[in-house]
């Protein structure tokens, strides 16, 4: 059988053994302890604008602690993306609040300004007040419009909360993703650029609201000798042993951006004048991706085939490849939930796969894959 070719998988450093056994060695093996605080600081240095940075236990943990710090509640509502993954806006639930989904724009498949801003007015006049928060995606490593979504955020006092839990590395204009709004989210997923097993972090704009962060993410335990609550706690912390393959990750997460960026690059490479394929690229130079994964749309009129028909030949090829996102006003978890748009994320989900884009593949891997693509346009 051949060897099969992931989609992304995790891809060890070779030092995060090293981190792990000292927190073996020291018995720091609890959600707190030396490779927790390090790796902390570690991304905070790495993220830079004088952030603070939380390690948690997923993004999706992080995003909720962003929103309790914004004070989002029941009854509230909260502007998101569509097209992304559900842990964007199942936090949103958690707290009794509303999901109010906004469509993309072609250009980086993120939030689309203009419907942004239509949301935010439309929602004020059915409902007397603003969204409570709002929640762009830098999808598949792809930073959003983030000038014009922050000028509309400011312009009606709404906090931005980044989910930059594809975007490690990515740019906009210079600067790190997540670093715009008042919070931002990362995720260490197995799948990510980086990975812990798991876990994530939350970048804070000031030590207060990190001091905040670990304190929901405690049980929200007050400072007495005894136990004592006087808010909803949660569990959320990140365990020593899993900052430790943080810590190693860390000595290498440049390099695997590079990587990623150099395969997306194949990619385009490899792809180029093919009737039906375009692959994804950043509008012009202030989008900088980390390009997680590299994605082609396939126009089936062009092309002859549809996505899906492509991505079960790799697979019987013993290639994996993913479908996008499917767009959450689409879901019927949140069907009855209010959505402005054009129809652009859907367009895009119907045509769109990510292709096998691991920093761990090689160069002869991304020709294999090119090459079935090319077998099945022609058969």
């Amino acid at each position: 059988m051949k060897q099969r070719i992931y989609l992304s998988l995790a891809h060890m450093g070779g030092r995060e053994q090293e981190f792990i056994k000292e927190a073996f060695d020291t018995n720091w093996v609890v959600p707190l302890g030396p490779n927790v605080n390090a790796f902390e600081q570690e991304l905070a240095a790495y993220v830079g604008q004088d952030r603070h940075v939380v390690a948690l236990s997923a993004g999706t943990a992080a995003i909720h602690l962003g929103l309790v710090q914004l004070g989002v509640k029941a009854g509230d509502e909260v502007i998101c993306q569509s097209f992304t993954f559900a842990a964007s806006a199942n936090p949103v639930t958690y707290l009794g609040a509303t999901p109010v989904f906004v469509d993309s724009e072609k250009d980086t498949w993120n939030m689309a300004p203009e419907f942004l801003e239509k949301a935010i007015l439309d929602r004020k006049e059915k409902t007397g007040k603003f969204p409570k928060a709002i929640i762009p995606v830098h999808l598949y490593g792809m930073p959003a419009k983030l000038d014009e979504i922050r000028t509309i955020a400011q312009k009606y006092g709404i906090p931005l909360l980044e989910d930059a839990a594809e975007a490690l590395g990515s740019e906009y204009k210079g600067r790190k993703c997540g670093t715009f709004g008042e919070f931002g989210a990362l995720s260490f997923n197995g799948n990510k650029i980086i990975t812990t097993s798991g876990g994530g972090a939350l970048i804070c704009r000031t030590e207060e609201e990190a001091k905040q962060t670990m304190f929901y993410a405690t049980q929200a335990r007050e400072n007495r000798p005894y136990y004592h609550h006087e808010h909803v706690g949660y569990n959320y912390r990140m365990s020593n042993i899993c900052a430790g393959i943080g810590r190693g990750q860390m000595l290498v997460l440049q390099k695997h951006v590079e990587r990623r960026r150099a395969i997306h690059q194949l990619y385009t490479e490899l792809l180029e004048g093919i009737a039906g394929i375009e692959v994804k690229q950043a509008p012009h130079q202030d989008f900088n991706s980390n390009y997680w994964l590299t994605c082609i749309t396939v126009d089936p009129t062009l092309a002859g085939v549809t996505a899906d028909e492509i991505r079960i030949y790799l697979e019987q090829e013993n290639i994996e490849s993913r479908l996008l996102w499917k767009p959450m006003h689409l879901q019927p978890v949140f069907s009855e939930n209010p959505f402005y748009g054009d129809g652009t994320a859907e367009t895009i989900f119907n045509q769109g796969l990510c292709l096998p884009s691991g920093s761990m593949l090689e160069d002869k891997d991304i020709h294999m894959v090119v090459s079935k693509i090319k077998e099945k346009l022609k058969a």
